[in-house]
């Protein structure tokens, strides 16, 4: 079936320190993330679109600004997890289903850590 993808960006920078296979921390860095998201949906509204911009990329938003400037080891949703990239991927994308509206579903988020390197989660 024909669907529509709508691809937001969004930018934060925080600081992480993973816990490594050995089971011993690397040093405390930083990143200047940058977040794709894509809204995934079949039908367009009689607008023409298959959603308002303008509604969608505030949300993203508001879920990175949780994020920026924090150091993701202390943010609770990161409590009981490695902040790795693949999980703060998964972060942005349970966050941003729940605000969407019926009718359209992400598609994928993709976090880079650095302009070589990002993690996708596809819920």
């Amino acid at each position: 079936m024909p669907h529509y993808e709508l691809t937001l960006l969004a930018e934060f920078s925080a600081a992480h320190q993973l816990r490594l296979p050995d089971g011993s921390m690397e040093p405390l860095h930083g990143h200047n993330w940058q977040v794709e998201a894509c809204i995934e949906g079949s039908g367009l509204a009689v607008s023409g679109w298959l959603a308002d911009f303008t509604v969608l990329q505030p949300q993203l938003d508001a879920i990175v600004a949780e994020l920026h400037d924090r150091h993701l080891n202390e943010h609770p949703a990161f409590a009981h997890i490695n902040p790795t990239t693949e999980h703060v991927a998964r972060h942005i994308a349970e966050r941003l289903s729940v605000g969407i509206a019926h009718g359209l579903r992400v598609g994928w988020v993709r976090v880079w850590e650095t302009r070589r390197c990002a993690a996708s989660y596809h819920p």
